[in-house]
């Protein structure tokens, strides 16, 4: 039942156009608004209070958590994660997507994508993690980001995310500029391989 209800709470979080930081309706409200008991509302709330999407606070209300600052996905990774299969299949998923984006960025990136991708290298913000968020970020798919985010998320718990060369970098994105997707592969594959610690 309970799930049930997070789903409509969730429903009415869309509706309602609310996002991190706005208070949602109170106990009472969802109760009328769902037709059901408040100890049933009560119970869902505790749920998503539990995995950190919503916060009470005392004589305020109930105020929704922005996603970042929870740790569900490394809480949950240290349960599924833990036989070596599961590893090295993520892993393998994560490749296979990072190489997907290569051919889609390779495909329909402009010279203003381009640009975008080289301030992003020459900033503070760079890193492996996010020089492929932003390439996914550029080819405007927001399933595969969604996708990459959570399998990159996941991955960080259980492998080092290992420093490479700026000019390996470079030399991607200069595949990359110059339709040169298969040459552009073989260098992912040759340097963005994940390693799993202690394997």
């Amino acid at each position: 039942m309970y799930l049930e209800i997070v789903k409509k709470i969730r429903s009415i979080i869309v509706e309602d156009g609310l996002s991190s930081g706005d208070k949602i309706p109170s106990e009472r409200e969802l109760s009328d608004r769902l037709n059901v008991g408040r100890s049933s509302v009560r119970e869902a709330l505790r749920a998503l209070e539990l995995l950190g999407l919503i916060e009470t606070k005392r004589g305020e209300g109930t105020f929704i958590k922005d996603f970042k600052e929870h740790h569900l996905v490394e809480l949950l990774g240290t349960f599924i994660l833990e036989q070596d299969k599961t590893k090295t299949d993520l892993l393998e998923t994560k490749m296979e997507i990072e190489k997907s984006c290569i051919q889609l960025f390779t495909k329909k990136a402009g010279d203003k994508e381009l640009t975008l991708l080289k301030e992003m290298m020459e900033s503070s913000e760079f890193t492996r993690s996010n020089f492929f968020k932003r390439i996914v970020t550029l080819v405007n798919n927001s399933l595969m980001l969604r996708i990459w985010t959570i399998v990159n998320s996941y991955s960080l718990t259980i492998a080092i995310d290992k420093e490479i060369d700026r000019h390996i970098f470079e030399s991607l994105i200069r595949f990359m500029e110059t339709n040169k997707v298969d040459e552009a592969i073989l260098l992912y594959e040759k340097h963005f391989a994940e390693f799993v610690e202690n394997k």
